[in-house]
C-alpha cells in the first residue's frame, strides 16, 4: 500500500474540525484526521507493505521547464518554489512524520520528485516482482498506474476513506471511457487539469479527447494523423490539435509520473509493533493522539495477524 501522504494530510485537515486541538491548544486535526484514515485503510484492505510517498519537491523544475504554468496558481506570492498552505496545517506536518517514524512506517521522498513519482517507481519495482499495489490518492493523476495484468490498483479517496472508489481498468472504462491507465494518462494531456496548470488542448473537453485517444491508439497515432491531414480528423479537430503541438510535444514529460525515481531499497513491511515506543508514547501525551495512535497499532497488529495465518483452507 502506497500513500499519497499530502493529498491524505490535506483531506484530513479540511475534514476534521479545527477544534481537535493538542493539551496545549496547538491544531492537530490533520494528524489524527490522517491517523485514523491510515487506520481505516488498513483495516478494510489490509497490505502487508506500507509506505507514506511523501513531496520533496512539489513543483519539480524539470516539469516547470517543460510548462512554466504548472501549479504556478498554488505559489505563495513573491516566492519562487513556495506552495501555499493553510498556517494551521503547516506545523502539524512534522508531527505526521514524527509519527510514522515512532510507528516504523517508512517515509519516502527524493530531492527534485514529487510523491507520485516515488509511488510511481515504488509501484513499478513491486509489479515487477509480482506484488500487487494498491495506491492510495485523492489525485486522479496516479490513475495511470492502473493496471490489471499487473494487479496495481487505485483507491480513490475522492469521497473519503469509508468510501473510497475502487480505480481498476473496468471503472476507468465506465467512467471515462478509456481502456488503460496508459490510455488515461493521454486522454489527461488533452483534456488539461486547470487545478494543475495544465492547459490542454482548448476546445477539447474529456469525452472527445478519450474517444480520440481510443480511436487512434494514443497521442503519436493521433498526431502522426493530424500532421498527414487525415481526413479520420475532423478539420476543425485538426486545427485546434496541431494549433496546440507545441503544448502536446512537452505536455507527456509533465503529465507522466516518473518511474525511475533512484528511490534505494527500504524494509517497508508493515509493522507489528511500534519502532520506537518511547517516542510513540511522547507524541501520544503531548498532541493528544493516543487514540487515533491506538487504532493504528490495532490495525497493523491484525493485518499482520491475517498475514502470518495465511489463507483459509
Amino acid at each position: 500500500m502506497l500513500l499519497d501522504s499530502a493529498s491524505l494530510y490535506f483531506r484530513a485537515f479540511f475534514g476534521v474540525p479545527s477544534s481537535v486541538t493538542a493539551p496545549d491548544g496547538a491544531p492537530v486535526n490533520a494528524v489524527r484526521g490522517f491517523l485514523d484514515m491510515v487506520a481505516t485503510l488498513v483495516s478494510v484492505h489490509p497490505p502487508t507493505r506500507l509506505v507514506a510517498c511523501w513531496d520533496d519537491d512539489w513543483r519539480p523544475d524539470f516539469r516547470v521547464r517543460a510548462i512554466p504554468s504548472y501549479k504556478a496558481h498554488r505559489l505563495v506570492p513573491g516566492s519562487d518554489n513556495a506552495e501555499e498552505s493553510p498556517p494551521e496545517l503547516t506545523p502539524q506536518v512534522p508531527v505526521i512524520a514524527a509519527v510514522l517514524a515512532a510507528l516504523g512506517v517508512p517515509r519516502v521522498g527524493h530531492a527534485g520528485f514529487e510523491a507520485d513519482d516515488v509511488i510511481g517507481t515504488l509501484a513499478e519495482r513491486a509489479a515487477a516482482a509480482g506484488t500487487a499495489v494498491d495506491v492510495v490518492t485523492g489525485d486522479r493523476d496516479l490513475f495511470q498506474l492502473v493496471d490489471d495484468d499487473r494487479s496495481v490498483r487505485v483507491l480513490y479517496t475522492g469521497k473519503g476513506v469509508r468510501n473510497l472508489d475502487l480505480v481498476d481498468q473496468a471503472r476507468l472504462r465506465a467512467r471515462y471511457d478509456v481502456a488503460t491507465g496508459r490510455a488515461y494518462a493521454e486522454m489527461a494531456v488533452l483534456r488539461g487539469d486547470p487545478s494543475d496548470g495544465l492547459p490542454g488542448v482548448p476546445g477539447i473537453g474529456e469525452k472527445t479527447a478519450a474517444g480520440l485517444v481510443t480511436r487512434f491508439g494514443g497521442l503519436t497515432g493521433l498526431m502522426e494523423a493530424v500532421a498527414a491531414g487525415s481526413t479520420a480528423v475532423a478539420p476543425g479537430l485538426r486545427a485546434k490539435l496541431a494549433a496546440a503541438a507545441d503544448y502536446l510535444d512537452v505536455a507527456p514529460a509533465v503529465v507522466d509520473v516518473a518511474l525511475d525515481v533512484p528511490v534505494p531499497e527500504l524494509d517497508d513491511a508493515l509493522p507489528t509493533r511500534p519502532a520506537d515506543v518511547d517516542a510513540l508514547s511522547e507524541l501520544a501525551d503531548r498532541f493528544g493522539l493516543r487514540s487515533s495512535i491506538n487504532r493504528v497499532l490495532t490495525a497493523f497488529q491484525a493485518a499482520g495477524a491475517a498475514a502470518s495465518a495465511g489463507p483459509a483452507v
